[in-house]
């Protein structure tokens, strides 16, 4: 079975940020002992044996780097000894600026880590503080000298736009700081309610305004232009990279491409199946232990499944997707399988044909969903 990504999930943060809704749980040492404890036999279920060849490995969270020195070591201990680390090209940790002091970096990198994702967000320390983010702007320089220091240097960082009170002129200024670093890659994301948040609750009262969607939509042309205009190009809806830089994990996930998925409330792509697992802390830890298997759902992937994915996921990438690719996958022709949607969106100025690949314009981008949803097929 060859699977070639894995995701990994730490659930541990320091403080909870007020948008976030991924799983995660406030740091507490003992807990994080009998997590990584259960952590090691999920990996062991997927991998009993040899070590695993895989192209990429992404730890992300919560935070990695939260936890203590002892347990980061024995985190990349269980990983290096069930993959095959010197196999694969790209093997990133999630971090925040102010996690990562000089023992952690260099241990990061002494045990084959190659690329660095920090969370920064905005270059701004009062909206930083709103968000709920417990670094400021001096600890993201900090940390970027430490990665370059011990040979680091692929970094990627994420910002965020559209966030209350944040002013087209407030996410110009981020922007033009985070550039000034001349990174190789670049995340962005317009802030999404999401249940379950601290956001989620004050937009529900009505404390909670988000910028106008004029305003939003500005951010993001603006963010498109400056880093082009910086050699930076995009290559997803919401990433940027220099040439030969673009994150092959993700693309893993934008290819449809199957990945293991480990860790509490972690999401796998295996032949056949989607997994999802149990999310909830205790019961995660509980079932890991006892039979290595926390999978709190199974969601079969038929062939029609699979090619509704391939234009959802595959459109999200700035080349689009190879209808090529697509008959020599799927043994059938994307303009026989969807029918209408091809000439309806062409007409409609959503997407693009150029030679065999099908992509979404400009305008196709910011109107994403109505694009995903014509690439449903009829039962």
């Amino acid at each position: 079975m060859n699977i070639p990504s894995a995701y990994i999930h730490i659930p541990f943060c320091q403080q909870i940020c007020h948008y976030c809704d991924f799983t995660k749980f406030f740091y507490n040492e003992k807990l994080a002992d009998e997590y990584l404890e259960a952590l090691e036999k999920e990996i062991h279920t997927y991998v009993p044996g040899e070590k695993a060849v895989v192209q990429t490995i992404f730890v992300g969270g919560g935070t990695p780097t939260v936890v203590t020195h002892k347990q980061l070591r024995k985190l990349l201990d269980m990983i290096h000894n069930h993959f095959d680390i010197a196999s694969c090209e790209e093997y990133t940790f999630e971090a925040n600026p102010g996690d990562l002091d000089l023992e952690k970096v260099q241990m990061l990198k002494d045990y084959g880590v190659n690329r660095i994702s920090l969370g920064v967000q905005v270059f701004d320390d009062d909206m930083l503080e709103k968000i709920g983010r417990v670094h400021r702007v001096k600890d993201v320089y900090t940390n970027i000298d430490r990665l370059l220091q011990v040979g680091l240097s692929n970094v990627s960082i994420d910002l965020m736009y559209a966030l209350p009170g944040q002013s087209v002129k407030d996410f110009e200024k981020t922007i033009d700081e985070a550039l000034q670093f001349g990174l190789p890659h670049y995340s962005s994301y317009s802030l999404q309610i999401e249940p379950k948040t601290v956001f989620y609750q004050r937009y529900n009262k009505g404390t909670l305004v988000k910028p106008p969607e004029e305003d939003e939509a500005q951010m993001y042309e603006m963010l498109q232009e400056k880093l082009a205009a910086n050699g930076v190009q995009q290559y997803e809806i919401s990433n940027f990279a220099k040439p030969g830089f673009e994150s092959k994990h993700n693309l893993t996930y934008w290819n449809n491409e199957y990945y293991y998925g480990i860790g509490a409330g972690s999401h796998g792509y295996l032949p056949g199946k989607r997994t999802i697992n149990i999310r909830p802390l205790p019961a995660y830890v509980k079932q890991a232990m006892e039979n290595g298997k926390p999978v709190l759902h199974e969601e079969p992937i038929g062939v029609k499944e699979q090619m509704e994915e391939e234009m959802f996921l595959g459109l999200r990438k700035t080349s689009g997707v190879s209808l090529t690719r697509f008959r020599e996958k799927y043994n059938r022709d994307a303009e026989e399988v969807f029918g209408e949607a091809f000439p309806s969106l062409k007409k409609r100025g959503l997407i693009e044909q150029q030679s065999d690949k099908i992509h979404l314009t400009p305008r196709g981008r910011i109107l994403g969903n109505e694009v995903f949803q014509e690439f449903l097929i009829d039962d």
